[in-house]
């Protein structure tokens, strides 16, 4: 036999979990405020995620997804992108949203059912939250190959999970990405678990990282839980999609330190022992390690930031626990540029109107 092509995974990992430099740091990570603006945004996905956790308990909210333990990759994904790039986000990018210009209100809205939570003021032509799994990779090249056709040095960034990865839509958007050298940056936020179903028994493959070189693209892995990392490899990432240099993959390990949603009970399928390691490695503590070590961060700092953040979300929960609901006939809304027979006949009966 032949050898005709050897292939290998490179994994990235900057800060360890002891909040210690293990890499090259990027020159982005000697500025001190920009490292508090990555910590921050991390500290004001954790409140924006206790908050809606709170409000779904005791009935105010819709079924949540939350990011505990996951808000490095978001955040650091999100760090390195331009305002003109387009994010095609899963289900736990709250992070990435937020720091993109999405309002928290507007976040509380959607889970709490609101469509007007999906019409963001802020970044216009990102893609709302997508709730299936891995059915938004797809557009995603589609987003990235009309960014080409238009000649422009733009990319468009998908995010989704492990167990997405699994799946025919990604498969195919990876590969057609490949085919067109589409601008766009995938971006699998292995948290190890497909709700109930742990990593080792979604795929055989060593790593997700791998399933790029099916497709003819480059693919890395890296340390989820190491903000300046995830931020590291992503803008190193999109500067090659923007200028041409194709798509990339890149696996960011992490871990799902809560329930699948508030609808899911990890309790019944996983014991606490094997959660609890984790939490020595989650990437607010790492980092805010490493600030305080290198960068003179005190607890007088992170106690302004941790009350600056709750009193953010606590008056955006509120603002979304005052806004009055939409009309029942709102569903009919926005879907057709005119309603079908059947359609406006129900529409008629809810609102005590004619059919």
């Amino acid at each position: 036999m032949t050898t005709i092509a050897e292939f290998s995974i490179g994994s990235t990992r900057i800060l360890d979990p002891s909040g210690a430099v293990v890499g090259d740091l990027p020159d982005f990570a000697s500025d001190r405020d920009e490292l508090v603006a990555l910590y921050r945004a991390m500290v004001l996905t954790r409140a924006f995620d206790a908050k809606a956790i709170a409000l779904q308990r005791t009935g105010r909210l819709g079924t949540y997804a939350s990011s505990l333990g996951q808000e490095a990759v978001p955040v650091g994904l999100a760090a390195a992108m331009r305002p003109d790039d387009v994010l095609v986000p899963s289900f736990r990018e709250h992070g990435a949203q937020l720091w993109r210009g999405v309002t928290l209100e507007e976040l509380f809205l959607f889970w709490g059912g609101d469509e007007r939570g999906n019409d963001f003021a802020g970044p216009r032509e990102d893609f709302p939250t997508c709730v299936p799994v891995g059915t938004h990779a797809p557009h995603a090249v589609g987003v990235a190959l009309a960014m080409k056709l238009r000649q422009e040095p733009r990319a468009a960034v998908c995010v989704f999970g492990d167990g997405a990865t699994s799946k025919g839509d990604v498969l195919e958007a990876l590969n057609m990405a490949g085919v067109w050298q589409a601008p766009a940056v995938f971006v699998v936020n292995n948290n190890g678990w497909a709700i109930s179903v742990p990593r080792a028994r979604q795929t055989a493959a060593e790593t997700l990282a791998q399933k790029a070189i099916g497709a003819g693209i480059p693919g890395e892995q890296i340390d989820g839980n190491d903000v300046i990392a995830m931020r590291h490899v992503a803008d190193r990432a999109l500067a090659r999609a923007r200028s041409g240099g194709g798509p990339t993959l890149i696996e960011a390990v992490t871990y799902r330190l809560s329930d699948h949603t508030t609808a899911d009970d990890a309790s019944r399928y996983r014991e606490d022992t094997d959660v609890s390691p984790h939490w020595k490695q989650e990437p607010l503590v790492r980092l805010r390690t490493y600030l305080t070590a290198a960068h003179g961060w005190t607890k007088a700092d992170e106690e302004a930031l941790l009350r600056a953040c709750d009193d953010a979300v606590d008056a955006a929960a509120e603002t979304y626990l005052a806004t009055p609901p939409m009309p029942p006939d709102a569903m009919f809304a926005h879907t057709f540029a005119e309603l079908p027979a059947d359609l406006e006949a129900q529409k008629a009966a809810l609102t005590g109107g004619d059919e």
